[in-house]
C-alpha cells in the first residue's frame, strides 16, 4: 500500500512543550511493509521523524491546505512512487483539502460529501434536525436582510459563525440589532451561518467510532468557560465527568448523533449543551481528534491514543484496545496570551499550590508572545490536572484561574 500522510504540525524535542507528541508517525505505520510517502509545509517538515531511507518521497509546499498546491504534490508523489492508495490528514483544517484531492484524483477515502457532515456546521445539524435530534435553530446567511429576520424570529442574543471554522475563530455572540449592523459590516456572508443562543453548560465528547458508526471509546468532559469566551481573552478548560446518570445520557445521545451523521473510523469532537431544564441540545462534531490538552489527558488517563488509533485504522493496521479501565478524572487549562504582542516579566508556576498538576507549560521571562494561534501555541500557560475526583480536579483548574500570576509588557 502506497500511503501519503500530509502533515502540517511540528514535535518538540526541548523536553519543554508536548504538543503533537502522539503524531508518532514512525511508530504507528508500518514504514516497510507500506510505502509511505509525505507531503508537509515548514512547520510540518519539523513535525516526520522517520528515517530518511524509510520514507519512500517527501514533499514540501508552502501551504498543505491549498488545494491546487496539494493536488500537485499528490500528483507528483504519485509518478514517482506509485498509484496512492491512502491520503491520510489529520488536522482539522486539512480534512476538506484532502478529500477533495482524493475526489480529483481518484483516491479511496472520505469525499467531500462525507467529510462535510462534521466541517460544514450547516449540513451537520440539518442531518441531525432530520434524525430527530435537537439543535440549535439556524439558517445559512444569506442576505443581511435574512439575518436580520432570524433575529427578529428567534430573538437576541444570535450567534454567527464560519460554517466550516474551528476554536471559535470569526465567531460571534451578538447582543442586540445595532451590534448585528456592526457584524454585518465586517464580515463576508457567503461563508456563514447564524443560530439561535443556547443558554446551557457546555459539554464535549471525545472518542472513537469503527467502521460501523459505533462508539468504541468516549470520554465526558465540562468545559470550565468555553470556547467563545477564550476567543474573548477568558481561561479555557476542561474536566472529565465521572459515572453518572447525566453521563450515561450525554453518551446514548452521543451515539445517536454519531449513527445519524455516519461517522466512521474516525475520532471525533462533539459538543453540546446542557440546559436548565436538561435537555441535551447538540452543539458542533469535528471528525477528527480534540484539540488543546484533549489527546493528552485522554492518553494519560486511559492509556489510549487516539491519533494512533486513527492512524493504524486507515493503514488497515491492528488497533489497539479500546477498552476503557476505572473511572478516574483530570483537566486542562489554557490561560490565553493577551491579544497584542508582549514581552513576558513573569508566568509564575502554579505547581506548588495545585500540587494535582501533571504538566506545566509557561513562557520564560524575556519571551515575546505575539498574538492569535490555537490552543496548543505558546500562551500565558498552559496546565493539565490529575485526580481520582472531578470535583478536586475542578477546583484545582478553578484555584489556578483565581490565583495564576502572568505579567508582561507591550513590545
Amino acid at each position: 500500500m502506497h500511503i501519503v500522510v500530509v502533515n502540517r504540525w511540528p514535535r518538540f524535542a526541548d523536553g519543554v512543550r508536548w504538543d503533537n507528541e502522539l503524531t508518532r508517525y514512525e511508530d504507528f505505520l508500518d514504514h516497510v511493509g507500506n510505502q509511505v510517502s509525505y507531503i508537509v509545509d515548514a512547520n510540518g517538515a519539523a513535525g516526520v521523524l522517520v528515517g530518511e531511507p524509510l520514507i519512500a518521497h517527501l514533499e514540501q509546499v508552502e501551504d498543505v491546505n491549498d488545494v491546487a498546491l496539494l493536488r500537485a504534490a499528490v500528483r507528483r508523489t504519485a509518478e514517482r512512487v506509485g498509484r496512492v492508495d491512502r491520503l491520510i490528514a489529520l488536522s482539522e483544517f486539512t480534512l476538506g483539502v484532502a478529500a477533495q484531492v482524493r475526489e480529483d484524483l481518484a483516491i479511496p477515502g472520505p469525499t467531500t460529501a462525507e467529510v462535510a457532515r462534521y466541517r460544514d456546521k450547516v449540513r451537520m445539524k440539518q442531518v441531525l434536525a432530520d434524525a430527530g435530534i435537537r439543535v440549535p435553530r439556524f439558517v445559512s446567511c444569506g442576505s443581511p436582510d435574512q439575518v436580520r429576520a432570524f433575529a427578529d424570529r428567534y430573538g437576541f442574543p444570535v450567534v454567527l459563525k464560519p460554517v466550516d471554522g474551528a476554536a471559535s475563530i470569526g465567531v460571534h455572540k451578538v447582543a442586540d440589532p445595532a451590534a448585528l449592523d456592526q457584524v454585518l459590516a465586517s464580515i463576508d456572508l457567503s461563508g456563514y451561518e447564524i443560530e439561535e443562543f443556547v443558554d446551557g453548560t457546555v459539554y464535549h465528547v471525545d472518542g472513537y467510532a469503527d467502521g460501523e458508526a459505533r462508539i468504541d471509546f468516549q470520554v465526558v468532559s465540562r468545559y470550565v468557560n468555553d470556547c467563545l469566551s477564550f476567543a474573548g481573552g477568558a481561561p479555557l478548560g476542561s474536566v472529565v465527568v465521572q459515572r453518572s446518570e447525566l453521563r450515561a445520557r450525554i453518551e446514548e445521545f452521543t451515539q445517536r448523533c454519531i449513527e445519524a451523521l455516519a461517522l466512521r473510523t474516525t475520532p471525533f469532537h462533539l459538543e453540546l449543551f446542557v440546559t436548565a431544564d436538561d435537555e441535551l441540545v447538540f452543539l458542533e462534531v469535528g471528525g477528527r481528534v480534540g484539540g488543546a490538552e484533549v489527546p493528552h489527558l485522554l492518553n494519560k488517563l486511559f492509556g489510549i491514543n487516539l491519533y494512533e488509533v486513527w492512524l493504524r485504522a486507515l493503514a488497515e493496521q491492528p488497533v489497539p484496545s479500546l477498552v476503557k479501565v476505572g473511572d478516574p478524572s483530570g483537566g486542562w487549562l489554557v490561560v490565553p496570551k493577551p491579544d497584542r504582542c508582549v514581552r513576558v516579566v513573569e508566568a509564575g508556576s502554579m505547581r506548588a499550590e495545585v500540587p494535582i498538576i501533571w504538566r506545566e507549560l509557561l513562557p520564560a521571562p524575556g519571551e515575546v508572545l505575539d498574538p492569535g494561534g490555537s490552543y496548543d501555541a505558546v500562551h500565558s500557560g498552559r496546565f493539565i490536572v490529575l485526580h481520582d475526583d472531578e470535583h478536586a480536579a475542578e477546583a484545582g483548574i478553578r484555584k489556578i484561574i483565581d490565583d495564576f500570576c502572568f505579567e508582561a509588557v507591550p513590545v
